[in-house]
């Protein structure tokens, strides 16, 4: 069992299970370019207030260098210890003797931790921004190539509209473009310095916080200490932010399963990114989008796991708080890897443009275009919708669609149906009336495309003013 930062206040050890159990080296271990980077800054801070020497400065720092190349080529087993920090200070000692020891000065496990997590999502924030960018340019390329397509819009499932396929992927653009401006503000509120804090009350050292903060690229330092070793909210908005970008991977993925069934037939998954299954030869199933879908449940999961962990803590720092590190690593590497595969699916998805043609002719879904039609011609809306549910049951009963009624059967309905009617019910043509902004009408569509392309290749600036 490894030597505790703590255990000199101690008569026995801790029981075994209880120092595996205590321990959080299994999980955070994979902080340890954070833990390393902070304390080579407040190393640099120390020195410069004169608490320890720029001869001394230098050597832990160069140490501290040294440990993070180990770490980088080779984890090695880290067991016996109770976390990163433990690890890296031990390891420091070993290295340069009494001079190691000195490095904690004026800092606790408690802001040690805090700064370490602040840094880690800044640098997954990042990562997610990225990611989502790709995907956003996938979905306004998926878009651009398929422009000639026109499907049904679906309300509750049932056709409704004729939409055009490109408004429909630009929609899902929509929802991740405000995924993006959740995760900005996390970052906003995630860069705060909390170094300096200590393990509640702050220092009785002069410390120079300012040049931590600066040095770590921080945009504020924190104002009270006790909020700053205590707080988890930046990972709460993390958690909930990476829960919505899932919300939306899964209702699209959700989406291709329907299209891709024999019944819609809409879509063709990639073979790289579906499986088959054991017993029945001819099953190929969208094994990769039902995951992501099925992950989504995992990742609303950790926010709520955080959530209820906070939920009844009294400040400042209690050990419960040690349980924020695994569901927000879990959600960020879910979250990582799902937009990834989204985004290589999507690049690869073929349209199986007979079967959607097909579908257009079913389901009455020129019916609003019809009570339009009727409008402009004099007839109240409300009439015109009764007028034309009328047409539809009729047009059930005689198994025929809309377009396949005669102009006698149609003007048996309303007087004012003349001959110019059959361009309403074209499902094309429909289209084509919907260009309104934000409508489905295809040159307001290529209009979309691009700004939203400019919108796209615009530099993104974080909220530090540093560009992504």
């Amino acid at each position: 069992m490894g030597e505790k930062l703590w255990e000199s206040r101690f008569k026995e050890s801790l029981d075994p299970l209880a120092n595996r159990f205590n321990a959080s080296i299994s999980f955070d271990k994979r902080l340890y370019p954070y833990d390393i980077k902070g304390s080579i800054a407040h190393c640099r801070m120390l020195a410069k207030i004169g608490v320890i020497s720029e001869q001394e400065a230098e050597k832990i720092i160069k140490a501290l260098y040294e440990i993070k190349e180990e770490l980088d080529h080779k984890m090695p087993s880290l067991d016996e210890y109770e976390d990163i920090h433990t690890f890296v200070e031990t390891r420091l000692v070993e290295k340069i003797g009494d001079t190691g020891r000195k490095l904690h000065t004026a800092r606790s496990r408690n802001d040690q931790i805090a700064l370490d997590m602040r840094l880690f999502i800044k640098d997954a924030v990042k990562d997610i921004l990225s990611r989502i960018k790709q995907l956003q340019k996938v979905l306004i390329t998926t878009a651009e190539r398929h422009l000639d397509i026109i499907i049904p819009g679906y309300t509750h499932l049932q056709r409704a509209q004729p939409v055009l396929l490109s408004h429909y992927f630009l929609a899902y653009y929509e929802m991740f473009q405000r995924d993006k401006d959740r995760f900005l503000q996390t970052i906003k509120r995630t860069d705060v310095m909390p170094l300096g804090s200590a393990a509640l009350a702050g220092s009785s050292f002069e410390l120079d916080r300012n040049m931590v903060a600066k040095e770590l690229g921080f945009k504020e330092i924190s104002r009270n200490s006790i909020d700053a070793v205590s707080d988890r909210d930046f990972l709460l908005d993390f958690l909930y932010s990476c829960a919505v970008t899932m919300m939306h991977l899964s209702r699209i993925s959700e989406e291709l399963i329907i299209w891709s069934s024999y019944e819609f037939g809409f879509v063709t998954i990639p073979d790289a990114y579906a499986t088959g299954s054991s017993i029945m030869p001819q099953k190929k199933n969208p094994d990769i989008l039902e995951l992501i879908r099925g992950k989504t449940g995992r990742v609303y999961g950790n926010l709520v796991s955080l959530l209820t962990v906070m939920k009844g803590l009294p400040l400042t720092y209690n050990k419960d708080m040690q349980e924020d590190k695994e569901p927000v690593f879990d959600s960020y590497d879910t979250t990582r890897d799902c937009l990834e595969l989204m985004k290589r699916t999507l690049e690869k998805l073929s349209f199986n443009r007979e079967k959607i043609k097909a579908a257009l002719k079913g389901g009455y879904i020129t019916a609003t275009d019809l009570a339009e039609y009727l409008v402009r011609k004099g007839v109240p809306f409300r009439t015109a919708h009764r007028i034309v549910g009328k047409i539809v049951l009729y047009a059930i009963e005689k198994e025929k669609e809309l377009w396949e009624l005669s102009l006698d059967e149609l003007k048996s309905f309303s007087s004012v149906i003349e001959e110019d009617i059959y361009e309403w019910l074209d499902p094309i043509k429909s289209v084509q009336k919907r260009e309104i902004f934000g409508g489905t009408g295809p040159e307001h569509v290529k209009k979309m495309i691009k700004e939203l392309k400019k919108e796209l290749e615009s530099q993104l600036l974080l909220p530090t003013g540093r560009s992504l």
